[in-house]
């Protein structure tokens, strides 16, 4: 008989399930005896090919998570229960790993924890043997999902972060994160880093939270444009508090042992079963029983009163541990370096609550919850869009809501800390508007602080200066229509009149400037001039759309685009910055998660360029003449940073108080130019110096 079925109808699983659960013995989780007659374990794996046997338990696997999402959770053991049996016979360890996590998913539903977790488990044995890193922190991710559903917060937190640890570690490999995984996993790795924030925020885990928010941005860089490298900075993961280090020696301890004994298991398993000696079958058994009794004394150890206790004395201790946490620290020095007072500030928006973590060089970083559900936050900020884009509407009601949601519960501890830059890292729907365009009742949040937009802290350089000369190369499609097939839908774009105009207008104000202009702006042209330049200007249409990297683009005044992901073969170490002036997001009035202007702003950072600023929609001609003059205007001179030449900018267009190098245009007094339409649009992702 087949080790796998004699261990299941011979042996109990005695595995102790968790905290609240004490010592399981499910007797009813043995396999049928029945069950080797009805699917013929031996011959079906003996008549096929290995190659064949591998696709089979795939195919088995695929039918067993359709089942179970119908419901019909005996079936898809029984098909689970085939694959396992069928790759031990082949010695397949990888899908040995993806079945048996799978059942523990199965387990998991039907409520039966303690088998979910023996499976779980064994998975985790054999990725760790095999060494793979993706795969091992997914079933760190199923183990603490297990935990979190049965309301063990503490356990869970500490196995996601092991998820997020093996993670970061395999980022440094990238291509490895861009294989096409099995569906074996209870959530994603982006919900596990999440759900991970969410669980630290609830036992005010702060600097662990921020991290991990951090951390998200990548994570979700990696979803959306597969192939994110790491650095030095996200690999260092995150830290574990004091008192999870104790679990942390037993658990590798366990693991290795484990991995000793799975590699002999392995090599005896290879030998087809008629041929073992009694010798050999005596020690594969014996290596079963030893492997189970590792997770009894792992399981034993984690329901220790000494475990439980330190467990809960975490969030009691955890702002003395948040100030020890390396991360941390090396933010709070960046932006102690900053020239202004700044301070990082991300909201995580949660399904019941807005979650904003501020952090300033001085203090521990700040946690405040907002009880505002996701539906309600998506639909202002939809109802702000909306009024944004038309300069005869209202627009002051929905920004004042969002103040009041975003900034008035960390008001006063920005003022306390004098901060002046929110180095700002928005969160889901978030991206699709300006911070800067939310409003306290009196003012416009860009009138108190400028505001430099960010993907991660762990992917940016925030205090590198910029170059003290400006070179400007400037590219301008003014005429014309070119038509843009995006999936099943034909935009058409025209020649921007104002575009001519605008590039003149710089080059009066820069002098060292070089202008393309339509067909001469087209990429082979462009491209290979970037790099040349301080700033990159592009008077043209870009357009920033959900679904695929290779739907968002710029246009070229030939007529030629560069999508999003074409964009990372840039090479652009020497540019402080590049500009579009007359890009949209949301075409068509449909609005994701942002992650397309997440994505673009990473890819400009993937070419070496400092930072880049970006319009969120269609601007009108007039207003964006008046503000890119303004901005170059206030760019000339040397005390001015980015981030603050932008704001100055806007806030002309608001008071229309400077006047502005352009014969034509003037924000004088009568500016018509203080609707946020014309001056909100354009963000500044990136480094803002």
């Amino acid at each position: 008989m087949h080790l796998f079925l004699q261990y299941f109808i011979t042996v109990k699983i005695t595995i102790l399930v968790f905290l609240a659960f004490g010592i399981a013995h499910p007797e009813k989780y043995r396999v049928n005896a029945n069950a080797r007659t009805q699917y013929n374990y031996r011959e079906k794996s003996q008549a096929l090919s290995q190659k064949n046997s591998e696709s089979h338990v795939r195919h088995l696997n695929e039918e067993a998570i359709q089942l179970s999402g119908q419901g019909n959770l005996k079936e898809a053991l029984q098909r689970l229960q085939t694959a396992l049996a069928i790759s031990r016979d082949i010695g397949d360890r990888s899908w040995e790993a993806v079945t048996l996590n799978n059942l523990g998913r199965v387990y998991q539903k039907q409520g039966q924890y303690s088998p979910a977790l023996t499976s779980y488990q064994q998975a985790l044995f054999i990725n760790k043997e095999l060494g793979d890193q993706v795969r091992l922190g997914k079933t760190y991710s199923n183990i603490g999902y297990l935990f979190d559903i049965q309301n063990q917060p503490e356990l869970a937190v500490f196995f996601y972060k092991h998820c997020l640890i093996n993670r970061e570690k395999a980022r440094l490999n990238p291509a490895t994160l861009s294989v096409p995984q099995p569906d074996a996993y209870s959530i994603t790795v982006a919900q596990t880093y999440r759900i991970l924030a969410e669980r630290l925020l609830k036992q005010e885990r702060v600097s662990e939270a921020q991290r991990t928010m951090d951390l998200l941005k990548v994570e979700e860089l990696q979803e959306y444009l597969p192939g994110v490298p790491g650095n030095q900075r996200t690999a260092k993961g995150i830290d574990l508090v004091l008192e999870e280090k104790p679990i942390k020696q037993k658990l590798e301890q366990t693991l290795n042992n484990a991995v000793v004994l799975g590699k002999e298991l392995t090599t005896l398993r290879k030998i087809p079963p008629e041929k073992r000696s009694p010798q050999q079958k005596q020690r594969l058994e014996q290596l079963v029983a030893t492997q189970q009794q590792l997770l009894v004394q792992f399981n034993n150890f984690l329901a220790s009163p000494t475990v439980k206790a330190q467990l809960e004395q975490i969030s009691r201790t955890a702002r003395r541990q948040n100030l020890d946490l390396e991360s941390i620290n090396e933010i709070r020095d960046n932006l102690a370096r900053l020239p202004q007072k700044s301070a990082l500030l991300y909201p995580l928006v949660l399904k019941d609550s807005l979650e904003l973590v501020l952090v300033s060089p001085e203090s521990v970083p700040i946690h405040r919850t907002v009880p505002v559900t996701r539906a309600q936050l998506n639909q202002t900020i939809l109802s702000f869009r909306q009024a944004l884009g038309n300069p005869n509407r209202d627009v002051k009601t929905p920004a004042r809501q969002l103040y009041v949601w975003l900034i008035k519960p960390i008001e006063n501890d920005l003022q306390l800390s004098g901060t002046k830059t929110l180095i700002y890292a928005p969160d889901d729907q978030l991206r699709y508007i300006p911070l800067g365009a939310v409003y306290d009742g009196k003012q416009w949040l860009v009138q108190r602080f400028s505001v430099n937009h960010i993907t991660a802290a762990s992917l940016t350089n925030l205090n590198t200066p910029r170059k003290s000369t400006l070179r400007v190369l400037a590219g301008a499609f003014t005429a014309g229509s070119y038509k843009v097939t995006v999936g099943n839908r034909q935009l058409s774009f025209s020649g921007l009149p104002f575009a001519a105009r605008e590039v003149e207008n710089l080059a009066a104000i820069v002098p060292d400037t070089k202008r393309l202009l339509d067909h001469a702006f087209s990429p082979k042209v462009t491209v290979p001039q970037m790099d040349d330049y301080t700033i990159v200007h592009l008077a043209t249409h870009a357009a920033f759309i959900v679904g695929k990297p290779e739907d968002s683009f710029i246009l070229f005044g030939n007529g030629d685009r560069i999508n999003l992901r074409d964009i990372a073969t840039w090479s652009l170490p020497h540019v402080d910055l590049v500009v579009l002036s007359a890009c949209e997001t949301g075409l068509g009035g449909q609005l994701g998660n942002g992650e397309e202007i997440l994505g673009f702003g990473y890819q400009m950072q993937r070419t070496g360029a400092r930072a880049a600023i970006a319009s969120l929609w269609a601007v009108d001609d007039g207003g964006t003449q008046a503000l890119m003059n303004a901005f170059y205007t206030l760019l000339t001179l040397d005390n001015l940073t980015k981030s603050e030449a932008l704001r100055q900018a806007q806030i002309a267009l608001i008071t229309g108080n400077l006047q502005l190098k352009s014969n034509n245009i003037s924000a004088g007094g009568n500016s018509s130019f203080n609707h946020p339409y014309y001056w909100a649009p354009f963000i500044l992702i990136g480094n803002g110096l």
